[in-house]
This record gives structure tokens, C-alpha cells and sequence, in this order.
């Protein structure tokens, strides 16, 4: 039986992290749940603690970071490895569709679309929309692999994951983990996941103005950095 780990980076995240961390415990199919408070300043970790999830601390901000460090924290015996937001944004009872396909052999990553799931009114913005879609295209023209969202809601086989080599420490971690994973010629496979508006504090990426421009290019940069790389 494959043991499935769950990282959850989080940022003053303390009103929905609890109940984030049960509706993994509830779905049965992790082994461990590992969340990581990188660098909040209210109570997300404590109230991960108590919720029973596994907590480790990564003070320097950035989204990246806070996936490496859940990284470095899995358990040895971790076969599959999910990531989700702390935000209460995702739906963690759409886990088995990401970890079945890869559980039965048939892929190595499988990512979330919110854009092809059920959306709540004003979950995603339509800069999210456009660039997940965007993204997916030029994806396409690189690698033959059409992605229609960069959904942090994925799951992905813990050695396909090492050899991927993830670098990038801030918001370009989601297109970087898949453009390598198309590049390496992993086993792709996107499947609908249905998305909520986040149940606490302000999106580093949508929420303003600034986060959204500081964001966005970030991701542009990762994108033509990947897409020279050999």
C-alpha cells in the first residue's frame, strides 16, 4: 500500500488551517499531513498542531520555500506526495482522484483544474483564469502537454518529484514542477477539481494590486527560465 504525504505551506493562515487539516484526516488517505508555517505571525501553526498535523517552521517567506521545506521533512517511507493551500480554498475530498491514478501505476503527477471543476463565485479572478490557461498553451507548444490551470492542488510520486530538482523558492514553484515534469516526460494527468473562495486572510497573489503584478512576474520569469534550461 503506497503511504501519501500531505504538504500544506501556510502563511497566517490560523482561521481555516484546522479545519484544512481535518478534511485531509477525514478523506483517510494520507499517512502523515505536514504543514508548514513559513513565517506567520499569528497562531497557524499552533492551530495546525492541534488539528494533527505535523508542523515545521520556514521563517523566510515564499511559497516555494515553505514546499522545499515540507520536502525535506517527508517521512522515508513517503510513495506519493500531495500538495494543497492552507486557505481552505481547495477541496481535499477531491484527493482520491489525484492519488488513485498514480496509486494504480498509470501516471507519475496529476494536477487539479480548477478551471474544468465547479467554481464558487469569485474563487479565482480572471487574471487566474487567463494565465492558468495562457500558461497551459505555450506548455503545449514546448512539450505536448496542455495544462488548463496552475493549480496548487496536485499529487505527484515522491521520485519522480527528486528528480525533478525543484529550485524555484517563490511564486513560480507550481508552472516549475509542471514544466520539468513535462520536459522529464513524466505521466501527466489533469483532472477537475472543484475550488471555494479562501476561508481567511488576503491572497499573497491575488489580494492586491502589487502581489498580483510581483506574482505574475515571477511566474514569467520562471517560464523563460525553464524554457531555455537543458
Amino acid at each position: 500500500m503506497s503511504a501519501v504525504s500531505v504538504i500544506i505551506p501556510a502563511l497566517n493562515e490560523e482561521e481555516p488551517i484546522a479545519n484544512v487539516v481535518r478534511e485531509c484526516l477525514a478523506t483517510k488517505i494520507s499517512s502523515e499531513i505536514i504543514v508548514v508555517d513559513n513565517g506567520s505571525n499569528d497562531r497557524t501553526g499552533k492551530r495546525a498542531r492541534e488539528a494533527g498535523a505535523k508542523v515545521v517552521s520556514e521563517p523566510r517567506h515564499g511559497y516555494g520555500r515553505a514546499c522545499l521545506a515540507g520536502i525535506r521533512a517527508l517521512s522515508p517511507v513517503c510513495d506519493i506526495v500531495v500538495f494543497l493551500d492552507g486557505d481552505g480554498s481547495d477541496c481535499p475530498e477531491f484527493m482520491n482522484q489525484l492519488v488513485e491514478p498514480i496509486v494504480a501505476g498509470n501516471f507519475d503527477f496529476v494536477i487539479g483544474s480548477r478551471a474544468r471543476g465547479r467554481r464558487e463565485p469569485s474563487s479565482m479572478n480572471f487574471q487566474q483564469i487567463f494565465a492558468g490557461r495562457f500558461a497551459g498553451w505555450l506548455m503545449s507548444i514546448l512539450y505536448g502537454v496542455r495544462y488548463t490551470d496552475m493549480c496548487p492542488f496536485r499529487a505527484i510520486r515522491r521520485d519522480a518529484l527528486d528528480r525533478l530538482a525543484m529550485k524555484e523558492k517563490t511564486y513560480g514553484w507550481n508552472l516549475e514542477m509542471q514544466m520539468k515534469a513535462a520536459r522529464a516526460g513524466l505521466r501527466i494527468l489533469e483532472v477537475p477539481v472543484n475550488h471555494r473562495r479562501r476561508a481567511g486572510g488576503i491572497s499573497k497573489v491575488s489580494g492586491t494590486l502589487r502581489g498580483t503584478f510581483v506574482a505574475g512576474a515571477r511566474i514569467i520569469a520562471t517560464f523563460v527560465r525553464i524554457a531555455v534550461a537543458r
